[in-house]
């Protein structure tokens, strides 16, 4: 039976909006973590510590979300990701206000729980979508991510100093925003998985899943795309600041990332039918290989707001490519399997990419400058590594199922 498409585009219009609200977190997270964390960690190679282990939290909890989306809906896994949101927020005031980094990273820890139910609304998408609607499903879903990259950096700039502790405001705001932002999950149409009959095939394992060529070479192009941004995102606010310029300023270059990393959705899937997915993914790595070299060529505010909106479009092009691949070689039964092992590689990959971001940009070349530098230069293996398996893949068309 084909899926219905108009229950899949009142599933797209809900899922834009919660990319919408609740999705505001992600820039103002990504915003202040960093300068928050210089101000509390006892080591200034820690500053972005926060922001790694939101990654880590959502990197071991994308696979129980989606065993637990399989067995009991989007719906109660999308809110459960709220309410872990919501809690990231708490821990997060609480660390800011008793001065305390150990709390302030468990908060962090807990944002990594709505991180990863973020993760499957492109997912989501999919599920009630026709073939031939899918790509735009999906791209349109990532398209709710332009209100998010207005909002969360507007309320950066409100909160940032609105209480006597910085960023404290901001963190009651993320608080809102789950709690909010959760309700809108109850307007979802999209039917609970069906347990599988006895006797009925339960699709491929895991090892046979990612031995598939399709389905490994789109792990790799999307972890890829999604660790080398969330490389450079996490250092460039310590790095905007650290050259001389504003809170502020650093707030507005995440606002254009984000902005880059979204606007294109509304055509990318378009592209991606016109012109096939393998193509749409290279040209994101191409575009991310232009992003390093912009923000290498110097560090002038014009260079960080060009090199940022370079890296939104390279992931946007990439990553959505990447999840397209995906879901065309995956089988109704794999789907829980398959997506909750995806997340688990992409976001193992943009963990240690997280991590390394802090200690490349606080702790190499002796001056920010050099930090950044060094960031930078370090997305070239991984660009030549992707790009290698998606050629790889180009020549043999005959096993890419």
């Amino acid at each position: 039976m084909i899926p219905s498409d108009s229950t899949a585009k009142r599933n797209v219009f809900v899922l834009i909006l919660a990319q919408a609200i609740l999705g505001a977190q992600m820039p103002i997270v990504f915003t202040v973590a960093g300068l928050a964390g210089q101000t509390l960690a006892p080591n200034i190679c820690w500053a972005t510590l926060p922001i790694s282990l939101s990654v880590m939290g959502s990197m071991l909890t994308a696979a129980p979300i989606s065993a637990f989306m399989q067995r009991h809906g989007r719906t109660a896994g999308f809110v459960l990701g709220a309410l872990g949101g919501a809690l990231g927020g708490v821990f997060g005031a609480w660390g800011l206000w008793s001065g305390s980094f150990a709390l302030f990273c468990l908060g962090a820890f807990l944002t990594g729980i709505y991180m990863s139910a973020q993760g499957f609304y492109r997912f989501a998408a999919a599920d009630t979508a026709s073939e031939s609607f899918r790509p735009k499903a999906i791209s349109w879903v990532m398209a709710g991510g332009l209100l998010s990259a207005v909002i969360g950096p507007q309320i950066v700039k409100l909160t940032a100093t609105a209480w006597v502790v910085p960023f404290i405001g901001t963190y009651l705001s993320v608080i809102a925003l789950n709690l909010v932002g959760m309700f809108l999950f109850f307007a979802l149409r999209i039917p609970r998985p069906a347990p599988p009959a006895a006797g009925v095939a339960r699709g491929r394992s895991r090892a046979e899943l990612i031995r598939t060529p399709a389905i490994a070479v789109a792990m790799i192009c999307a972890t890829v795309s999604y660790a080398l941004m969330n490389l450079v995102m996490t250092s460039s606010p310590l790095a905007v600041v650290g050259c001389g310029f504003e809170t502020s300023d650093a707030a507005d270059v995440v606002s254009a990332h984000v902005l880059a990393m979204y606007v294109p959705s509304f055509f990318t899937g378009h592209l991606i039918a016109r012109f096939g997915v393998e193509k749409i993914i290279a040209l994101g790595l191409t575009i991310l290989a232009g992003a390093g070299a912009v923000a290498m060529s110097g560090v002038e505010l014009e260079h960080f707001f060009a090199a940022l909106i370079l890296l939104g479009i390279g992931w946007n092009f990439g990553f959505i490519g990447a999840t397209t691949m995906l879901t065309q070689a995956q089988r109704p039964e794999e789907r829980g399997r398959l997506q909750g092992l995806n997340d688990l590689v992409v976001f193992g990959g943009v963990t240690m990419a997280s991590f390394s971001s802090g200690g490349l940009m606080n702790c190499s070349g002796g001056s920010v400058q050099a930090g950044w530098q060094m960031v930078n230069l370090a997305m070239l293996p991984f660009l030549v590594m992707a790009g290698g398996a998606l050629i790889w893949l180009w020549l043999r068309p005959q096993e890419r199922a």
